[in-house]
């Protein structure tokens, strides 16, 4: 069934929308900017800040019996409204007509930008949000240039404490609600609003509450001014210096699509982007604020080999030599493989590689889960879960690993190959049952008791260091970008596996994850006709899982019924 449209005109020009459209959305797209602070797709549009106003007309009431004139295209004349109208909560309707550039338009929101400044600090040099800042930004552009305000400013709550993770500048808010109507709609946790009249007003906790739910800092991000700021991101670096990069969570099998903020080889924040089919506009605080260990003391920055039980630094090609070497010793039933969920789908593919040249089939991932919230974070903490079962083939990834700690146990299992993982702490095993191996290779980014049972052990890149695919919960590829360059002689974990074939007499030539992954395209018939364009930044559908993201889900019913826009 087909939308209906209807026409509307913009600015002098005629455009055609589905019935029901909001008006700054339809502005948005005939590519006409209408300044707003109160409204946000994903939340219900109270039209308190009143910046979308626009001017509005619609056709003339003909007489009976009369039919009105139509210009060269068919379209009546346009009667203009003596009144603006906000143009967050109307929708478009047949022959409608909008002016967002006119004499009145232009007044109206010098007035009103006018009224939101007049108590608001000029602080910008020292606010958390100057360079991304709303207020900032519209003032250049719909301002007055001076105040007329002579009176002394009305003085609000600074530096106040809400919650664990957010900081309030009440002095800053210009009483938008967004962050009222993401905690009652979105969180389901509504502790924040409104007390007090007219000047007067501020933003509060209720008596008793604090913001600490685990979606608490989507209200820094959708906080058009400097009024809620992040305790971990405050006063730590200016947002012009940042670097930007468009990647992937990979805390939970979700995958939300995140941006990295870096410096230097220093990431400083972490906030959500946009995927309509992932995660919205939203992420939770739990994984956005795993980052810091990246930079932790216990970073392996080179390759370590045991000698005499203790162990010394050398470079890769004497590490891979000694690996290769006490590997070819080994039959292929002697060697167990352990596999890392966190691992992309190109690192997934030179394991099996590295599996098939050893002649091994005794391969397992480690399983990681935990409680699912019934918004974004899945009971699966692995991000790609789905890509082991589908790169490796197996039904149960986790199924041989009691098989792997009986031949330990046993001795039939001599040569253990632990990849991005650390067995000790997340999977159950002891360093007793590891020392039962003759050798033991493992990589990882941080120093950990598996790396202090190994024999030889390499510095394999985090999820930032490196670049691939995954596929999240529900089916769909997506890719995960280099943010950040590894610390000394770090290597991504494909080029570690492509060098260690290559020191076993195995095949070479690979030189980036974008080869690895036409060679997916070869192999899998559900990578076929893909390529990383096609991909893009928000990912396609890849598998079939008959998974949803409770999120997701709860925005689309309410998109149905009109709430939001979407």
């Amino acid at each position: 069934m087909s939308e209906e449209l209807v026409s509307v005109q913009i600015d002098g020009e005629w455009h055609q929308f589905p019935k029901g459209t909001r008006m700054i959305e339809a502005c948005r797209q005939a590519g006409r900017e209408v300044p707003h602070y109160c409204y946000h797709p994903k939340l219900s549009s109270p039209g308190n800040c009143r910046m979308c106003l626009v001017e509005m007309g619609m056709p003339p009431r003909p007489k009976p019996g009369e039919e009105l004139p139509l210009d060269e295209a068919g379209h009546p004349p346009i009667q203009w409204m003596p009144r603006p109208v906000i143009a967050c909560a109307n929708t478009v309707a047949p022959n409608m007509g909008i002016r967002t550039d006119s004499p009145l338009t232009n007044a109206c929101r010098q007035g009103v930008m006018e009224l939101l400044l007049i108590n608001h600090p000029l602080d910008c040099p020292i606010c958390d949000q100057a360079g991304e800042c709303s207020l900032q930004e519209f003032s250049v552009e719909h301002g007055r240039g001076e105040s007329r305000f002579r009176e002394q400013k009305v003085k609000k709550p600074k530096n106040v404490d809400i919650g664990p993770r957010v900081r309030l500048d009440d002095e800053r808010c210009i009483m938008c609600s967004r962050c009222i109507r993401f905690t009652d709609e979105i969180a389901d946790d509504p502790v924040l609003g409104f007390t007090d009249r007219g000047s007067h007003t501020v933003l509060t906790v209720h008596p008793g509450q604090q913001l600490a739910n685990n979606y608490s800092l989507n209200t820094v991000d959708i906080c058009p001014v400097g009024a809620l700021t992040s305790n971990d991101f405050r006063f730590q670096m200016r947002v012009w210096f940042l670097k930007e990069t468009n990647t992937i969570d990979t805390n939970c099998a979700t995958g939300a699509n995140i941006v990295v903020y870096s410096r230097e080889n220093v990431i400083y924040r972490i906030t959500p982007r946009q995927n309509n089919e992932v995660n919205s506009d939203w992420m939770p605080d739990s994984h956005r604020l795993n980052f810091h260990w990246i930079n932790s003391e216990l970073r392996l920055t080179a390759p370590l080999v045991r000698e005499n039980g203790v162990f010394r630094e050398c470079s890769w090609a004497e590490s891979l030599q000694v690996a290769a070497d006490r590997l070819r010793s080994y039959a292929g039933g002697d060697i167990a493989i352990i596999v890392s969920a966190r691992l992309t789908n190109e690192e997934l593919l030179m394991a099996k590689r590295l599996a098939a040249l050893l002649g091994t089939d005794l391969i397992a991932a480690v399983p990681r889960t935990g409680e699912a919230d019934n918004y974004l974070v899945s009971a699966d903490r692995n991000p790609n879960m789905n890509g082991v079962k589908l790169i490796l083939g197996l039904d149960d990834p986790v199924a041989k690993l009691g098989e792997i700690r009986s031949g330990l146990a046993g001795g039939t299992v001599r040569a253990l190959i632990v990849l991005q993982e650390n067995v000790i702490d997340d999977a159950g095993f002891t360093a007793e049952e590891l020392g039962r191996a003759d050798f033991v290779l493992s990589t990882y980014p941080l120093a950990n008791p598996t790396a202090d049972a190994s024999d030889v052990v390499l510095p394999g890149a985090c999820w930032a260091e490196k670049s691939g695919t995954m596929i999240n919960v529900t089916g769909r590829l997506q890719r995960l970008k280099r943010a950040i360059d590894g610390p000394g002689l770090t290597l991504e974990p494909w080029e570690l596996l492509r060098d260690l074939i290559q020191a076993l007499g195995g095949g070479n030539g690979i030189y980036s994850a974008d080869e690895l992954f036409k060679q997916l395209t070869h192999d899998y018939p559900e990578f076929a006709g893909l390529t990383l364009s096609q991909v893009g930044d928000l990912g396609v559908p890849l598998i079939e899982t008959g998974q949803t993201i409770p999120l997701i889900e709860r925005e689309r019913e309410r998109k149905a019924r009109g709430i939001i826009v979407g």
